[in-house]
């Protein structure tokens, strides 16, 4: 974004202005921790001296913005507009906008910074939601509230708009871009997620309320797809960032917006919550029946706690995909096994897992097919150490019977509440110190402990050699190893 920025002024100067959007930049939008820097970095707005930043996914906003640039009207009261001044003027920002810790305060103090950070993060909702304030030397940043949700219909009139589902024509001279393969003939059937995982910036980006396409929006996309002539009848995905989140929304959070002190599946599913996968279930059915699609796999990841707890149609809707909608391998994510780090996480425990892999082993015997659960984990999150990566091997080893290959060395994106963890080496919601490892060659370790062949946790409770497995010398184990935490990332 800088380096773009920097080009369109140098080749287009006092043309008109220079808008920041996308996950990046939502992410970025207020002070925030950079892991590659290894520091608190300012708002993207300001370090890419931009005119207007647009975050979360920002349909209403691009075109409000758009109409009143073209009008020549005032564009600083657009939700979802982030955009600087020189100074505050107390008429305009009233009870309507909080002031947030400065950027120099947030950077130095990382108390400070945590609670900068909580309200950010309580401001986020477009129901409950105020204006944020945050003071960059001698000017501030603004953040309008975010933008309403887009509604059903809206959400349909954006997937009816004339895309191409191709490369832009420049780069074709250099070549495909493999990417086209997976989301050409893949469909998104909703977005946001209140599955709100520590770690993931998706919750921030494309909202903690869900919102779904209606089922005639879906499979006029799909009758379109089946057209092109690079249509081989299968379809490489249809869901969003969790599958099983389509078609229901909790309608207290959808009446009064987002609880302030609770989450919708965290530490344990809220009972207000609706879960019902019926609605999906019957989607994928009327899929399969549309002339010329001859495969429709649920490639995204599956949230196993929803299906167990949906007791009228989660068995149903799992049999349905096992029967005909897996590609060989079901993707889900309990990321790690130890229940502090599952804290830490924002994630359910193995019990929920193991209980799913029976009824997922059981409905794909019955359906006469061969077919496995595919498991994302996650290595040196903050938290996690050599003991903790050690005792996930040994679940993986005992429970579920495989070496894994989706293993994910941790990097805190910025914005989340793990880059929070990973910055300040506290809970941010109980401010107890934590272990966090930044060594790259101890998080490569914890990696190679968990993909290792050779290691079977027997000696867990020993330390973890440099090569990833138990220290063979008897005197060394049980002697703690202090890391080097201090180690600059390169």
């Amino acid at each position: 974004m800088i380096a773009y920025s920097n080009l369109i002024r140098r080749h287009c100067k006092g043309t008109a202005p220079i808008v920041l959007g996308g996950l990046e930049s939502s992410l970025r939008r207020i002070a925030h921790y950079d892991y590659w820097d290894d520091r608190v970095r300012r708002s993207i707005l300001f370090d890419a001296k931009a005119d207007y930043l647009l975050y979360g996914m920002a349909e209403k906003s691009v075109v409000k913005l758009a109409e009143a640039l073209d009008k020549g009207i005032d564009t600083e009261t657009i939700k979802g507009l982030c955009y600087i001044v020189a100074k505050i003027d107390e008429d305009r920002f009233g009870d309507g906008y909080l002031l947030l810790p400065s950027f120099e305060i947030s950077s130095d103090d990382k108390v400070q910074f945590t609670r900068m950070f909580h309200m950010f993060y309580e401001h986020m909702d477009p129901i409950r939601a105020k204006g944020l304030i945050q003071q960059h030397g001698k000017r501030y940043l603004i953040q309008n509230p975010p933008n309403e949700s887009l509604t059903q219909a809206e959400l349909d009139n954006i997937y009816a708009l004339d895309f191409q589902r191709d490369q832009h024509p420049f780069y074709s001279r250099h070549g495909k871009v493999k990417a086209l393969d997976t989301i050409k003939f893949s469909i998104p059937s909703h977005r946001g997620c209140y599955g709100e995982c520590n770690f993931c910036a998706i919750a921030l980006h494309e909202g903690r309320t869900v919102q779904w396409r209606s089922e005639a929006s879906i499979i006029k996309e799909l009758k379109v797809l089946s057209k092109y002539p690079d249509f081989t009848g299968y379809i490489r995905d249809i869901g969003g960032p969790t599958a099983n989140m389509y078609g229901f929304e909790c309608p207290k959070k959808v009446r009064n917006g987002i609880c302030k002190h609770q989450r919708c599946l965290f530490p344990e599913i809220c009972p207000i919550l609706p879960v019902d996968h019926s609605p999906q279930t019957a989607l994928l059915k009327n899929i399969r029946l549309v002339p010329g699609v001859k495969k429709v796999f649920v490639a995204s990841g599956i949230r196993y706690d929803m299906v167990l707890r949906d007791k009228k149609n989660g068995r149903e809707y799992l049999k349905e995909i096992v029967r005909h909608h897996v590609s060989g391998q079901l993707k889900v994510a309990p990321e790690h096994s130890e229940g502090k780090v599952l804290e830490l996480m924002g994630k359910s425990g193995t019990e929920t897992l193991l209980n799913f892999k029976k009824i997922f082993d059981e409905l794909s015997e019955e359906a006469g097919k061969k077919q496995f659960l595919t498991y994302y984990f996650i290595a040196a999150h903050p938290g996690c150490d050599d003991r903790d990566t050690a005792k996930l091997k040994i679940f993986i080893n005992r429970h579920l019977h495989l070496r894994p290959e989706q293993v994910q060395v941790f990097l805190p994106a910025p914005s989340t509440w793990s880059a929070v963890m990973y910055h300040t080496e506290r809970d941010p919601f109980t401010g107890d110190k934590i272990y966090v490892e930044k060594s790259i060659e101890r998080k490569e370790r914890q990696k190679r402990i968990i993909t290792s062949p050779s290691f079977s946790g027997r000696q867990s409770g020993g330390i973890v050699s440099s090569a990833g497995l138990p220290h063979k010398n008897s005197k060394l184990r049980g002697r703690k190893v202090k890391p080097k935490i201090n180690e600059k990332p390169r």
